[in-house]
């Protein structure tokens, strides 16, 4: 249903953009069929089917649902087709929530990187047993996972939400330390020798199933090649909104006269002094 409604909507605002004579770019196009695609295997696929029983599948779908489908996601740029293409009020709503204090929290590498390694750090809990073996909490992660993850990565790709170059020069050093922060549950998982969530029961029907410690170590070992990874695409989306940024910035003091260059070095060497 949730595959339906996307891409049912997504097509029908490239349709949308199309009559009113905007062009939208296919790449776009391909990275959110991409983002589909991937959901649908996650969801139907080996590791859809087995989430439940052995804890690398949960992990997997887990960190792919996080990372990878909104990524794509957020590369088919849907807010932007949707103010092109879409019924005006469903833009002024998307564009209300991407501006929120919610979304602009956390959309930047200040917060994203305490969410995800929040997110993860359940894994090293008996909690994340509870979690696994729970069809409810399937249900959930299917829906809440995605949405979160584009939440972190709609403000770095979609035009519209600016700042400051002094911050995104803070965002852009600050995902380098997000490329250790994420690791680090991945790596307790890989080298712990006893099982975190406490469930030793090995799971059965495959002859191929691992043991409960092999299952947690190779769990620890997709986490922690995926959150490396992940954090690419961030990087460069970080770069590309400081160049924009900077371009911004400088054509506003391109278009200042002298009066008014003047008196906002005045202003900025009082302030210093």
């Amino acid at each position: 249903m949730l595959l339906a409604v996307a891409a049912v909507s997504y097509g029908w605002w490239v349709v949308g953009a199309a009559r009113r004579g905007a062009r939208w770019p296919w790449w776009r196009t391909l990275a959110f069929i991409g983002a589909l695609v991937l959901f649908g295997i996650l969801q139907f696929g080996i590791v859809g089917r087995y989430d439940q029983l052995l804890r690398w599948a949960f992990v997997l779908r887990l960190a792919l649902l996080f990372f990878a489908v909104p990524t794509f996601a957020a590369l088919g740029a849907p807010v932007s087709l949707l103010r092109t293409g879409g019924p005006a009020r469903l833009a002024r709503a998307a564009d209300a929530a991407l501006h929120s204090r919610l979304v602009r929290a956390l959309g930047n590498a200040i917060v994203s990187p305490l969410v995800a390694l929040v997110l993860f750090c359940v894994l090293l809990t008996p909690l994340s047993a509870t979690i696994r073996e729970s069809p409810v909490w399937a249900v959930a992660i299917t829906v809440l996972v995605p949405v979160l993850g584009f939440g972190l990565l709609a403000p770095l790709s979609e035009p519209g939400v600016l700042r400051t170059s002094t911050f995104v020069t803070i965002e852009f050093l600050l995902a380098f330390v997000e490329l250790m922060l994420d690791a680090i549950p991945g790596i307790v998982l890989r080298i712990t020798n006893h099982v975190l969530d406490g469930s030793l029961v090995q799971a059965v029907g495959q002859p191929w199933f691992p043991s409960p410690l092999q299952d947690q170590h190779l769990a620890g070992d997709l986490l922690w090649f995926i959150a490396e990874v992940a954090d690419i695409p961030v990087l460069i989306s970080l770069f590309i909104r400081w160049q924009r940024t900077d371009r911004r910035e400088a054509r506003v003091v391109d278009e200042l006269s002298d009066e008014e260059m003047a008196e906002l070095t005045r202003a900025h060497l009082q302030r210093r002094g």
